[in-house]
């Protein structure tokens, strides 16, 4: 469990610090859930545009998000 928390906590840092690109993208909203404090969103019929306008479509795209923050941290 400590590898795994170490390993989370540095690549949200990596990500945050070190990526400087950016998406949008556009699709019909499938499913969604919320589970014990993780968003889950399938999305079909995707359209992704690259912040160099480099475009791919998929069929579906997951996205599955967390709070950042353990539970009572302020």
């Amino acid at each position: 469990m400590k590898v795994l928390a170490n390993f989370d906590r540095v690549t949200s840092d990596n990500l945050r610090d070190s990526v400087k690109s950016k998406l949008t993208f556009k699709g019909h909203l499938h499913t969604y859930r919320f589970c014990d404090d993780v968003w889950t969103f399938v999305i079909k019929d995707v359209n992704i545009k690259f912040d160099d306008n480099e475009t791919v479509n998929v069929d579906r795209f997951k996205i599955v998000a967390c709070n950042s923050k353990k539970a009572g941290e302020v």
